[in-house]
Parts: C-alpha cells; structure tokens; sequence
C-alpha cells in the first residue's frame, strides 16, 4: 500500500465513439504512452452525444501532499506531453492538483476523437470497494478487487457507500468525469444518481455500492483513501455517517467540494 504522501495520476478523456469499448480501444495508445490503465469509463452521450470519458491511473515519481509538490506532477506530465500541452495554468488545493486541457486538436493528436483531457494528481492511495469495471480484452488484466455482496454473512444489508462531488464547469459532462475520476479512488465502477446546478458549481451524486463494516469506518477508510488535509470529523445519526472536503477560495475550475456517506439500508425484507 501507498503512504499518504505518494501521489497518483489520473488522466480522463473525453472522446467521441460508438460505444465503450471503442472507447477504451482510442485510449489504448495514450495508455501505453504513459505507462497507465485503465480503472474507469463512462458514457457522457445524454449531455454530449457519442461522447464516452476513459481515466486512465498512473503512479507518480513526484511525493508530497504540498501545493508544490502536487503541481509540480501534473506541470511534469503536460511536459511529456508536448510543449503545448505545457501551457496550460495548473490549479491546486490538496489533496488534488488538476488542469484541463480543453483543446479539441491538441488532444485528438493524443487520442483520436478526443476533445478534451482532465489531468489530476492526488496524494494518497487508493480504496477499492466492490464492484469492477468491464475489462478490456485487450488490455493486461488488473487484479481484481473483492467483491463485496449485499449482505453480510448473517443474512442483513450492508451499509452503502455514497459520494457527492461539485465540480465548478459550465457543462453537465464537464462534471461527470471529473467526479468519476475521484470515484475511481473509491471504486472501479460507479452509478450515478442525481445531477444538480448551483452555478457555477455542478453537484453529482454518485452511488458506490455496497461496503464492509459500519458507516464510521467505511467512511474513514474512503477519508484516507482519498488523502490530504481539510476534511470535516466524521459525524455521524442513528442511520449513517458522513466526511466533507471543500476547496477555500473556489477554484476556477474543476473540484470544488467532496462528501463522502456510509449508510445502513433498511432491510425490507424482514420488517
């Protein structure tokens, strides 16, 4: 396992395909370029039509959760990429530091359809909860995460585990994967459940399926799976709990706000 103050690479693409595995099949070239996988996609069609998001993980040279440290990974990583890419402004407030790259020839020079690439680095590891996103044939396998079932061994549902982002964007899309990029620190694959604007701040409420333990510590354990300092104590009622972070001032893009819930699910069954 990581200590908290090594850092790893997120790299999501927006592109244009017929579905996911054509998707993933665009990126397959960035990927091996930079030495990453693939740990998540997802279909952004219903806000911009045939366009899907593919994050791809890397490790970081780089340590520390510090400003400098976490700006410096991402400005390094735009230098691999080109010059151009090198321009563009990095923002950061740990445990994240991030830039888009909202050049569609730029990156359809990287990945063929591609408009847009989000680069992220955060400090700190990352916390696998149950479910796996679909592989690609083609790609090395991963090891699998264990898969975690909706009841425990005697019989009664497991707490579910909830996350919401605000992501400060113009476009519902430009939410999405941002959020699935720090859900992929919590778990191979996510649902989402609800998109809200407060302008200029897209909220996506993500569901992360079932996970072991009590609502406290499963949401402890996401906390420091996600890393860095600024989050709120773990406060807790009768049916849950629930951790914040939020970026002060608002950055001018990208995360904004991070909640992370844990919470018991009323077991209809035997009532």
């Amino acid at each position: 396992m990581k200590n908290n103050n090594e850092l790893e690479l997120l790299i999501t693409v927006v592109v244009g395909a017929d579905d996911e595995s054509s998707a993933r099949a665009a990126c397959r070239e960035l990927m091996q370029k930079v030495g990453g996988r693939v740990v998540a996609s997802g279909d952004c069609s219903d806000e911009e039509p045939g366009c899907w998001s593919v994050t791809i993980s890397r490790d970081c040279a780089e340590t520390g959760q510090h400003v400098a440290g976490l700006s410096r990974a991402v400005r390094n990583f735009l230098r691999e990429l080109g010059p151009d890419y090198a321009r563009h402004r990095v923002a950061c407030e740990p445990p994240t530091a991030w830039t888009v790259v909202d050049h569609p020839e730029l990156v359809d020079a990287l990945v063929s359809g591609g408009e847009r690439l989000l680069v992220e680095v955060w400090a700190g590891d990352s916390l696998m909860f149950g479910r796996t996103a679909a592989a690609d044939p083609d790609e090395p396998p991963a090891p699998t995460a264990p898969v975690v079932s909706e009841r425990d061994e005697h019989g009664r549902l497991r707490p579910r585990l909830a996350l919401v982002v605000d992501v400060v964007t113009d476009r519902r899309a430009g939410a999405e994967w941002p959020a699935r990029a720090v859900a992929s620190r919590l778990s191979r694959a996510a649902d989402v459940v609800e998109y809200s604007v407060e302008s200029p701040v897209v909220r996506v409420a993500l569901d992360l399926g079932p996970a072991v333990g009590e609502p406290s510590e499963i949401v402890r354990g996401a906390v420091s799976a996600l890393g860095g300092n600024g989050w709120s104590r773990v406060s807790t009622d009768g049916a849950g709990a629930t951790a914040r972070w939020s970026a002060a001032p608002m950055p001018p893009s990208g995360v904004a706000a991070i909640e992370v819930t844990a919470k018991s699910t009323v077991d209809a069954d035997r009532n």
